[in-house]
């Protein structure tokens, strides 16, 4: 996951650790938690490092590369950079599995690589999936079903986050 987030001044209330948490536990958090979807299986191992540091004025650490290992032996890798020209893409995911590709940009064009009848889907608006969650969650609460995403794999997300940013304000 190639992550094109944009700078943010270094004053700015999400870079103050006590009141925005960093950037990774802000933003970075949904990024993990897509990987950790996709995977479908939980993080064994989560590592992070910060980009920039030998910058005698870098004090965000906001952009960094954050590695996930899944039980299963799979790998994510998320490179989540503020220093980004604002004409390039913003979000890119690429999955590389059983001989095959896909490419996803900015949640609205889907490529695809060694798959059968498949090579290419676009939308007309970017869809993160913000409002299908949402639905599901109400669904879930008016019917008295469980969460979609169960309460284990929300605080698993959560904590590896919190993990990564103080790994990158250490």
């Amino acid at each position: 996951m190639t992550v094109n987030a944009g700078a943010i001044p270094p004053g700015h209330w999400t870079q103050d650790k006590a009141v925005g948490g960093g950037r990774i536990v802000g933003e970075g958090c949904h990024f993990v938690d897509l990987l950790r979807h996709l995977a479908g299986t939980p993080i064994a191992r989560a590592h992070a490092v910060a980009l920039g540091r030998h910058q005698a004025l870098q004090v965000t650490n906001d952009k960094a590369t954050l590695t996930l290992e899944f039980e299963d032996g799979s790998v994510g890798v998320i490179h989540y950079l503020a220093n980004g020209d604002r004409s390039f893409p913003k979000e890119r995911l690429e999955i590389f599995c059983a001989g095959r590709v896909l490419q996803l940009d900015n949640f609205r064009t889907l490529r695809g690589w060694g798959w059968k009848g498949f090579r290419k889907l676009g939308l007309w608006r970017q869809d993160k999936g913000q409002s299908a969650c949402a639905a599901a969650f109400v669904a879930a609460v008016k019917q008295g079903q469980p969460s979609p995403i169960p309460p284990a794999e929300i605080f698993e997300v959560s904590r590896v986050s919190i993990e990564l940013q103080q790994i990158l304000q250490a």
